[in-house]
């Protein structure tokens, strides 16, 4: 179990924005990483240290935007005036947290500028949208496509969470303690917020710390 990206939603209009101004911070930039043809939306990436990313991601105006559970998470939170949408945690074999949560993961795909079909399993966004604090999980299945694969002097240094530590151990089967191992170093600070979830993520960069809220 390991970060495998976090994920910043805004409104399809404001993307492009988005993407230059995330990037300018970091001194960095994204790339379009293509459609999400059942989900209805969009994104842009950027790799970090560590097999991890960010994602920009915007809902489209698409009927499967308001049917796909990650197209409403995404245009409920760029309702909401946009930012940090949640973080997605990576596992080897999406079956242990199928039979933890006694449901199954989902088919997800994204398809790239260069015609690439990037694959994987997911489980847990409905769960997302009614808790944000708590990460989904995917399995990737075109494992050396993974958006890190090219590797990054940027590193993600931490996360700011309004919740608590106790539901989201549960959540990932861990205990309290163990929740920042499956983070491997990437610090938890918990705080009180106005947004749930996830607040704001710090990085370090070849320009110093960078927080981005």
């Amino acid at each position: 179990m390991r970060l495998d990206h976090i994920s910043y939603a805004c409104s399809p209009g404001e993307l492009a924005e988005v993407v230059q101004r995330i990037g300018a911070d970091l001194g960095a930039g994204f790339h379009d990483g293509g459609l999400h043809p059942a989900f209805g939306t969009r994104n842009f990436v950027l790799p970090l240290a560590d097999g991890c990313y960010i994602e920009v991601v915007a809902a489209l105006d698409h009927p499967a935007a308001e049917k796909a559970p990650f197209g409403r998470a995404v245009h409920r939170r760029a309702e909401e005036g946009g930012g940090w949408l949640g973080w997605v945690v990576g596992v080897a074999d999406i079956a242990s947290v199928e039979d933890r949560l006694g449901r199954l993961s989902v088919d997800g795909h994204r398809i790239r500028p260069d015609g690439v079909d990037l694959r994987w399993r997911q489980i847990g966004v409905l769960d997302l949208l009614d808790d944000p604090q708590v990460p989904f999980f995917v399995q990737w299945l075109t494992t050396s496509e993974h958006p890190a694969a090219s590797g990054s002097d940027i590193r993600l240094a931490s996360m700011e969470l309004n919740g608590d530590a106790h539901t989201l151990g549960e959540w990932l089967g861990v205990t309290e303690g163990e929740v920042c191992e499956c983070l491997e170093g990437i610090k938890v600070t918990w705080v009180d917020s106005e947004d749930r979830g996830l607040v704001a993520c710090e990085f370090d960069t070849p320009r110093g710390r960078v927080r981005i809220d």
